[in-house]
């Protein structure tokens, strides 16, 4: 089967894009453009990052509701964007668990949490993981963990049919990490702006009743994932049991809040 609504991405303003479906049994339904292309992944290098820091969490080297980040802050704080830590600053701009701050620097900050836990480089602990285990072997992580990291379809393809079905991870931690943490909390999301309320999980959004969105109409409320500020994406509907993936060399704008929530609801019409 290939998914003709993955052919939407050709009238996308961009130079190149490459895009996938995939379902929880790890069926790839379809994928268009160079799916083995890397791509800077900007902002979804996170859920990588944040799924390498709860194998650390199960491995038992940290724990969620530990110490973490700026005083009074947690593990839990830093990967569900409420530790008060400014959005790309090392700064506190706020008391913890108060407010949805989308913060970069709070994710560097678990990064560096992680590694000295472990005592394991984070880009080379998120390799040992998740990448080598998953066999992402186009998938690198050098720099922040919030925004570094550079993938292929394939690979986050690969990604998104463990997170539906988890093997690297409890099946109930991966439950808790697309569960809302700290619910009613109000915020940004970037380049949609402000969400009462902004629900996130454990390294994902979480679509909930937010609007505007970087999801289509037809996405279901548990819908979950992110996308980048390098013209990426990453979503995973439950209800509709499937994952698309999409990549561009295109800045994040204008274009993208046109272009994708009509192409998720093509993809989501296709595949019911």
């Amino acid at each position: 089967m290939s998914l003709k609504s993955l052919a939407l991405i050709e009238k996308w303003p961009v130079p190149t894009a490459a895009a996938g479906v995939v379902r929880a049994d790890g069926t790839v339904l379809g994928t268009h453009g160079p799916a083995s292309r890397r791509f800077p992944l900007a902002s979804v290098t996170k859920p990588l990052a944040a799924y390498a820091a709860l194998v650390a969490y199960e491995e038992g080297a940290i724990e969620l509701d530990e110490p973490a980040g700026p005083p009074g802050s947690t593990v839990r704080h830093l990967l569900a964007h409420t530790s008060g830590l400014a959005f790309d600053e090392h700064k506190v701009t706020g008391p913890p668990g108060e407010r949805r701050l989308y913060s970069n620097a709070g994710f560097e900050q678990l990064g560096d949490h992680v590694a000295k836990a472990t005592d394991i480089p984070f880009g080379e602990y998120v390799r040992q993981a998740v990448l080598a285990p998953l066999g992402m072997t186009s998938t690198t992580l050098d720099g922040s963990p919030a925004k570094d990291g550079v993938s292929t379809v394939e690979d986050l393809l690969r990604f998104a049919a463990e997170v539906q079905a988890p093997r690297l991870l409890d099946p109930r931690t991966v439950a808790e990490a697309i569960s809302v943490q700290f619910p009613g909390t109000k915020g940004v999301v970037p380049g949609y702006g402000h969400q009462n309320p902004n629900d996130w999980g454990l390294g994902f959004e979480i679509r909930g009743v937010k609007t505007p969105h970087w999801t289509g109409s037809a996405s279901s409320p548990h819908t979950f994932g992110h996308f980048g500020q390098s013209g990426t994406f990453l979503w995973i509907d439950p209800d509709a049991g499937l994952a698309c993936v999409a990549l561009t060399d295109r800045v994040f704008g204008p274009w993208a809040v046109e272009a994708w929530p009509p192409f998720t609801d093509a993809v989501l019409s296709e595949s019911a």
